[in-house]
């Protein structure tokens, strides 16, 4: 089952969070058998997506969603995470042009140097007028050199926007999403009073150093396919490491969509009555499939009919949108 490990260092500002994605992740893969299943590679950067977007929002427990966005000038246009407060999760990608069996970052969305990384803070409750915060970043470090791996630009952005060091190791296949994010933990206590701030510590902290080193070494197979009891354990044996209670079962980071057909109807009617009856006029009826979860949603004539007729036309006990 999926599950989210939190652990820090006994009398160290380093903290760490691990992550298994894996009934949870193959549901997602599931819902696009075929012909509108991704390419292996970008299965595997939103499963990275996923598991680093999830450890992002686990770390800032941010009261809204979290979304994570790469998109650019490759074959893949965008990709997307987005994760919620309660670490539910879904995700997608928009490709436009063919993906090559060994495609790297760059060459699924960095290609003429135009990709970029955002994350978007969406306020839970946000009030009219109220933007929600975003950073974004280039696809390639300070000398300009084009970046290959997601947990780099995530771990240079972490730097710039944030000013904390952090060590992110993320790795998917079909079955898991996994991910670990050792981060030195900010400056607090006597230190902010003393007016240090968390850029004076960048690259400083030699605890800090020590354990993201040894997270380093950590390879794609241990992180896929180890318990994380046992990976903490070979990782860190010398350190003094204290886990909290594992979030697993109901606490734990889950797929779901937030799709509806009472937000796809309101998004029908941001399109105007002529265009959609055009369409059903054309087609019979209106389908639209969610990118997220695959569900497809279908609005026949009397569907249309009945949502740009005003509720107060409507005969009792008939609605516009159900």
């Amino acid at each position: 089952m999926s599950e989210l490990q939190r652990f820090l260092f006994d009398r160290m500002p380093v903290r760490g969070l691990l992550v298994r994605l894996t009934n949870d992740w193959r549901e997602v893969l599931q819902r696009r058998p075929g012909e509108s299943a991704f390419p292996p590679p970008v299965r595997a950067l939103l499963g990275e997506m996923a598991a680093a977007s999830v450890l992002m929002q686990a770390s800032l427990r941010f009261e809204g969603a979290l979304v994570l966005q790469v998109f650019g000038d490759g074959p893949v246009k965008l990709a997307v995470a987005e994760v919620q407060h309660d670490l539910a999760f879904r995700v997608t990608a928009s490709i436009t042009g063919d993906v090559a069996a060994d495609a790297q970052l760059e060459a699924m969305l960095n290609v003429h140097g135009g990709g970029r990384c955002a994350i978007t803070l969406d306020p839970q409750g946000r009030q009219p007028g109220q933007q929600p915060y975003q950073g974004v970043v280039p696809l390639h470090g300070d000398r300009r050199e084009p970046l290959q791996q997601l947990s780099l630009v995530l771990e240079h952005y972490m730097l710039q926007s944030e000013q904390l060091d952090t060590r992110l190791v993320l790795a998917a296949n079909d079955d898991i999403a996994a991910g670990l994010l050792i981060q030195r933990m900010p400056v607090s206590g006597a230190g902010n009073l003393g007016g240090e701030r968390n850029e004076d510590r960048i690259g400083l902290d030699e605890d800090y150093k020590r354990i993201a080193l040894l997270a380093g070494t950590l390879t794609d197979e241990e992180l896929l396919t180890l318990p994380s009891e046992t990976l903490l354990r070979r990782l860190f044996w010398e350190e003094p490491l204290r886990r909290f209670e594992r979030q697993a079962g109901e606490s734990a980071p889950r797929f779901a969509c937030n799709c509806s057909r009472q937000r796809v109807g309101r998004m029908l009617l941001g399109l105007g009555a002529a265009e959609v009856e055009d369409i059903v006029a054309e087609q019979g009826r209106v389908e639209i499939g969610c990118e997220f979860c695959g569900l497809k949603y279908h609005f026949d004539p009397v569907d249309v009919g009945g949502l740009f007729t005003p509720a107060s036309a409507q005969a009792p006990g008939s609605a516009a949108i159900n």
